[in-house]
């Protein structure tokens, strides 16, 4: 029946044909750190589980479960794991493929957090990472070396919001039996599909569009069984793990259709607005013609999310900071994917005036608000 469902629709039902208790509409959250047996002879029959099959909730919870059915659902992969963080997920899947004497090609513009991971804590431990910029298949393939175990992937990636050929490179790396690991926090599974494309694992930071309202800290990786019950064995071991009420908020699923759709539109609105402002020297949005990938983000991807960047002219830091000051929509924080806009500012250049680099982030309110907010602001800009 489920291959008769839409995906919205799925969301909705998927592991949940089981009436919950009193009727209950909503799941129950599971919240226990322990789950017994009737019987000590039970549970031995079991292999230490009890008769639902659960034994401590760091190995596994049922509402914990029910979210990883769901995500593993829209990613189309046969299973998938959730996790304390966006980092938990990336760091223990990164762990569990690679060892001492490996190499990892990973995008230059991946996620901060996880180019410190590759460049100076595995370096600790004897493996070594090749930062590429990744806009072609043959960078990755110049980039091998014998030992390569793992290649890194994030389309779009961080702040520039380069684009990877998420087939080409998963082709490549199989051939030479390369895991590939990718990144979708930006597109979400309801625009990209980076499994379907060949890629082994996919990660996700569910803290962004996945939870949806800025009040989770969570992390996903989706795969192949055989890939995950080994992801599985390190999670357990290093602890982690989602707890059951994080779970429980991962009830954004099922508003990310509706959410992604007004992200969508929303974040090409104000950026489509933004590329005719003067003070705009560029807009870093995969969903724009004049991005110099917009033909392959056409192809693998069905829509955008509403996170981008935009460049100015020459400036001085004081115009950037009254550019902010005059914003009264937007709030200046690091995260994204929730229901407010936000807005975050570098300078590109130590000298003065420099190029300033503005991450955007597109919320929930009425686009036509967010763009006469920034046009009351953009004036400070001008060189």
């Amino acid at each position: 029946m489920e291959h008769e469902l839409s995906l919205e629709t799925l969301l909705q039902h998927l592991g949940e044909e089981t009436p919950f208790p009193y009727g209950s509409v909503t799941p129950p959250i599971v919240q226990t750190t322990l789950f017994t047996a009737p019987s000590l002879r039970l549970r031995t029959e079991h292999g230490g589980l009890n008769e639902a099959g659960y034994v401590y909730t760091r190995e596994s919870n049922p509402t914990v479960r029910l979210a990883e059915q769901k995500i593993a659902a829209l990613e189309q992969t046969e299973d998938a794991l959730c996790f304390a963080s966006g980092m938990a997920a990336i760091a223990s899947a990164i762990l569990t493929f690679t060892r001492t004497g490996d190499h990892v090609v990973c995008v230059e513009s991946a996620y901060p957090p996880t180019r410190t991971l590759l460049e100076s804590w595995l370096t600790r431990y004897g493996v070594q990472a090749t930062f590429i910029e990744g806009k072609c298949p043959e960078e990755f393939e110049r980039a091998l070396q014998p030992n390569t175990r793992l290649i890194y992937l994030e389309s779009p990636s961080s702040m520039v919001f380069h684009l990877q050929d998420l087939r080409a490179v998963s082709m490549l790396a199989r051939e030479r039996g390369i895991l590939t690991l990718c990144d979708n926090s930006w597109a979400t599974p309801i625009y990209q599909n980076p499994h379907a494309l060949g890629v082994d694992l996919v990660l996700h930071s569910a803290s962004k569009y996945l939870g949806g309202h800025s009040d989770l800290l969570a992390g996903v990786v989706a795969g192949r069984r055989e890939h995950i019950e080994q992801v599985r064995q390190t999670r357990s071991l290093l602890g982690g793990v989602l707890e059951p009420f994080g779970a429980w908020l991962l009830r954004g699923l099922r508003t990310l259709p509706v959410r992604m759709t007004r992200a969508h539109h929303s974040g090409l609105q104000v950026a489509e607005w933004l590329e005719q402002q003067p003070q705009v020297a560029r807009v870093n949005h995969p969903g724009l013609p004049s991005h110099p990938q917009h033909a392959l983000a056409r192809q693998q991807m069905r829509g955008y999310g509403s996170l981008f960047s935009f460049e100015t002219h020459p400036i001085r830091a004081e115009q950037a900071y009254a550019f902010a000051d005059r914003l009264r929509l937007f709030r200046f924080g690091c995260s994204w994917g929730g229901y407010e806009s936000l807005l975050l500012g570098w300078a590109q250049a130590d000298t003065e005036p420099a190029p300033w680099l503005f991450r955007i982030y597109i919320g929930l309110e009425n686009p036509d608000d967010l763009i006469r907010d920034l046009q009351g602001a953009l004036p400070a800009l001008t060189p």
